[in-house]
């Protein structure tokens, strides 16, 4: 009967880096509003105006709304570093 060998591994360090992605194919980065009271939430879009336009509406129409919070969807890329 042949000789049998057991599970193999191959250990390499490697140092990750971890950025921002703003390589030309990246997603883009997205901002919405959220309203801390009721939880409702304005639109995704790559221009800040719009949700900031949303908390506006959004205040005028429930007047004791006040707080909102930031919601930023910004790509991120990892890679070995040489």
């Amino acid at each position: 009967m042949g000789e049998v060998s057991g599970p193999r591994a191959v250990v390499r360090q490697v140092r990750w880096t971890l950025e921002p992605d703003r390589e030309p194919d990246a997603e883009p980065v997205t901002y919405a509003m959220e309203c801390a009271v009721c939880g409702e939430r304005s639109e995704s879009s790559v221009d800040f105006g719009v949700p900031q336009g949303w908390v506006l509406a959004h205040g005028g129409r429930n007047p004791s709304h006040h707080s909102y919070r930031e919601v930023i969807v910004r790509p991120w890329r990892a890679w070995w570093r040489p």
